[in-house]
């Protein structure tokens, strides 16, 4: 029990709250209501298996990183607790069962998914390269809606493809602001963040920016959806809530990062599944 503790605790399992919501975004948008409960499971657990895949792989790939940053130093111990040979069989395991997964969905999305299992063994490597890492992470993540999209269709669209750049945008920005934290550490690894990069002003800067397309894609993606009240409503309070993490940190700096990244941030992707949620079961534009 210690073991699987320890293992949820290093994944950040909770955190999947981040992508399960926009998946099914993708999802709900593309059955026009509930879906059918076979490719809802099948559905979750391709999201489930590829996220923890790439959590244990990229606690594997940044255990001689993570043991020097003073953050993120208790990783080790979890890591020396589960043992190497565990955490490479639950990175083997979930994308195999990943692949799985979308095979039973249909030929296309197994077809597809290779691509998501390469973004992931890649990202882990990406920040002693480049700071376009976090935008990297950003197109991971970005994968959902149209996964949840394809996952039901099992042809190709663009429809979805604003969702895409839209969670895309959101990710990579509220990751630019989580690596405020490590940036002197960064720079003193030869890390190639935005932040150790940049610097914070910068990275402010452009987060702001960032944040504002993911407002403006969830918006015009309402309208290319038809999508009601119930969605307008659901972009107007992710957009408030994407506004206060800005200014908790422009107000408290990192004192207030855990707030603004873990809190928040869980909001806005449950806030704009809600609204599309709500347009299925009480579509008030219609007449």
């Amino acid at each position: 029990m210690n073991k699987l503790k320890a293992f949820f605790q290093l994944i950040k399992f909770e955190h999947t709250l981040f992508a399960l919501p926009f998946a099914y975004l993708g999802l709900f948008l593309a059955e026009g209501g509930f879906p059918r409960g076979s490719i809802f499971f099948w559905t979750s657990l391709t999201m489930v298996s590829i996220r923890t895949c790439g959590m244990a792989l990229n606690r594997l790939a940044d255990e001689s990183i993570d043991a020097r940053n003073p953050r993120t130093v208790g990783r080790k111990k979890l890591i020396e607790l589960l043992t190497h040979p565990i955490l490479w069989f639950a990175t083997v395991f979930s994308a195999a069962i990943f692949l799985f997964s979308t095979h039973r969905l249909n030929t296309l999305c197994f077809a597809l998914a290779p691509i998501p299992i390469f973004l992931v063994f890649v990202y882990p490597f990406l920040k002693r390269f480049t700071w376009l890492s976090h935008f990297w992470l950003g197109a991971i993540l970005g994968l959902a809606p149209l996964g949840g999209w394809l996952a039901s269709r099992g042809v190709w669209s663009w429809s979805p493809v604003l969702l895409t750049l839209a969670v895309m945008f959101w990710v990579s920005g509220f990751d630019m602001f989580y690596a405020l934290q490590d940036m002197e550490f960064d720079r003193l690894e030869h890390l190639k963040s935005f932040p150790a990069r940049f610097g914070a002003k910068a990275t402010l800067l452009v987060t702001r920016f960032l944040h504002a397309l993911t407002i403006l894609m969830l918006a015009v993606s309402g309208f290319v959806f038809g999508l009601g009240i119930w969605y307008g409503i659901g972009v107007v309070l992710a957009a408030g809530f994407i506004l206060k993490e800005h200014v908790l940190l422009a107000r408290f700096g990192l004192q207030k990062i855990n707030e603004a990244f873990f809190n928040l941030n869980a909001w806005v992707s449950v806030i704009i599944f809600l609204g599309v949620f709500l347009e299925a079961v009480f579509p008030l534009h219609q007449s």
